[in-house]
């Protein structure tokens, strides 16, 4: 394990603890920035090296159980000391969640991939799967509540949140026993040997003419390979896998950097509040930018297993990190809105649901052939665009 791996956690922790509850300064904030930097880098290397102990697709889910947690935490931690200005920050946390999954780290993962190679594989019954849970889950949760009669505004009423946070759960965990334990097959990564397996005809013998007659008898034996050299797959070469001792080192570290990528990002979030309220722009643009810290390391994650030709597993990140966003967090908040004050609105506005519909019609086209392209990656990075362009320009 490099050492650098093992140093930066502990010294993120020193620096949030030094920055925590104080006025940035310009020092200070660059010490933040870079410690944010140097964390999510240390988080996706350690992830990836519980994932090559554990296997596909356990390390995908166990980066996005891990961040999500921590998503939850600090989201309740900020509606409870922001009073009625943190109404909607769950709901602008969650939508944007789903936004930069599905749009973005799935847009990305496509382009860098594509550019590198071509056209990539991917798994339809698993994506797709997850693209049907996804779109049920943000239905039942958020926009149900736009439309609901019981309670005024886009809101739950109390029995309404306790059955959309029951939903939300279950779904979620049949998704991920599906996932991990009745079709784990379906998630893993497309591999070279499943490709349509060439049939070798071996040319007819021929002898040349001859009055001997056993002279056109074919020889007993034809000197051939024993094994056809085959291209092998483009990846990088295979490692032994980390001594289990290695991995739960790396699993503690892994929640060491996570809580520090959230610890910073939320002790940044006064800056940015300051800067969007001078701007003049809304309040969801925070939640926005939060969700975006967050979801660094899986972001880095997706691309590079693009870059390896592993689109299954940018997938199984981008899909699972929107399912976990969505299946922990509606529970959580609805125990958590017992004692907190305030309304909790989750319905979207008019703007979200026409981006929301959009987003499921373009995943449902691109998940659909198995096959992704340079474009299908671009129309994805545009619909995240826009939604980034329509939250800061309402």
């Amino acid at each position: 394990m490099p050492r650098w791996s093992l140093a930066v956690p502990p010294l993120a922790l020193v620096v949030l603890a030094l920055s925590w509850g104080r006025d940035l300064g310009a020092v200070l904030l660059i010490l933040v920035c870079a410690g944010l930097g140097a964390a999510v880098i240390a988080a996706v290397h350690h992830a990836e090296v519980v994932a090559h102990r554990v296997g596909e697709p356990f390390g995908t889910l166990i980066l996005a159980l891990a961040v999500t947690i921590i998503e939850v935490a600090l989201i309740v931690t900020l509606m409870a000391s922001g009073g009625d200005k943190a109404a909607s920050l769950a709901r602008d946390t969650v939508f944007a969640a789903v936004m930069i999954t599905c749009n973005g780290i799935l847009g990305l993962a496509l382009v860098v991939g594509s550019l590198r190679h071509k056209t990539q594989e991917f798994r339809v019954h698993a994506s797709g799967s997850a693209l049907a849970v996804m779109t049920a889950l943000v239905t039942l949760s958020l926009v149900l509540p736009t439309f609901t009669t019981s309670t005024p505004g886009a809101t739950f009423s109390s029995a309404q949140l306790a059955f959309a946070g029951a939903t939300s759960l279950v779904m979620y965990g049949i998704f991920v026993f599906v996932q991990t334990v009745r079709h784990r097959d379906y998630f893993l990564p497309v591999d070279i040997s499943e490709t349509p397996a060439v049939t070798l005809t071996t040319p007819a013998y021929s002898a040349p003419v001859s009055d001997d007659i056993e002279a056109l008898d074919p020889p007993d034996e034809l000197d051939l390979p024993d094994e056809l050299d085959l291209p092998a797959e483009e990846d990088e070469p295979h490692a032994a896998a980390p001594s289990g001792n290695v991995a739960l080192v790396s699993l503690g570290l892994l929640f060491l950097c996570l809580i520090a990528v959230v610890g910073l990002a939320k002790t940044v979030s006064p800056k940015l509040e300051s800067a969007v309220e001078s701007a003049g722009a809304p309040l969801a643009v925070v939640g926005v930018v939060i969700a975006l810290l967050v979801l660094l390391p899986e972001t880095v994650a997706a691309v590079r297993a693009a870059l390896r030709n592993r689109l299954q597993t940018s997938l199984n990140l981008a899909l699972g990190s929107a399912l976990a966003s969505i299946g922990l967090t509606i529970p959580a908040i609805a125990v958590a809105s017992i004692w907190l004050d305030g309304p909790l609105v989750l319905g979207l506005g008019g703007k979200e649901l026409v981006l929301f519909a959009l987003t499921v019609v373009v995943s449902m086209l691109t998940l659909a052939t198995g096959r992704a392209t340079l474009l299908q990656g671009a129309v994805h990075l545009m619909i995240f665009g826009s939604f980034v362009f329509l939250t800061v320009s309402p």
